[in-house]
């Protein structure tokens, strides 16, 4: 079987850190005050109509939340079954995270962008 690449694990773990701060600053753009946790999708569903049509609020909050679920796997594996994080992830998992990342991001920087010229 081999040795997996630890930095899988590490890879989904920074993508949601990207997620989570994208879109609390899209949130601070828009004057939402969001709660102090990983997960922002509630609050971002709530403010949904204070953000443009283009913005896909309902796509980036199951992306916010999902990511913040393997958040915490990556972070510290599965408790319940001591399963270590660097074994949890494949190269295709961290792709995905990475993909779903982006997509925020651009998304959040599409947003500052337009708010910042008007």
């Amino acid at each position: 079987m081999g040795i997996k690449w630890k930095g899988y694990a590490y890879a989904v773990m920074s993508s949601q850190e990207c997620v989570e701060l994208s879109l609390k600053a899209a949130l601070r753009l828009v004057g939402v005050e969001y709660a102090k946790k990983h997960d922002v999708s509630r609050v971002l569903l709530l403010a949904g109509k204070r953000f443009p049509s283009w913005f896909r609020v309902e796509k980036l909050a199951k992306i916010s939340r999902t990511s913040a679920d393997a958040r915490e796997a990556a972070t510290y594996g599965v408790e319940l079954r001591p399963v270590s994080s660097t074994k949890l992830f494949t190269k295709e998992l961290a792709a995905k995270a990475l993909a779903e990342a982006n997509e925020v991001y651009r998304a959040c920087s599409r947003l500052l962008k337009e708010t910042s010229t008007k």
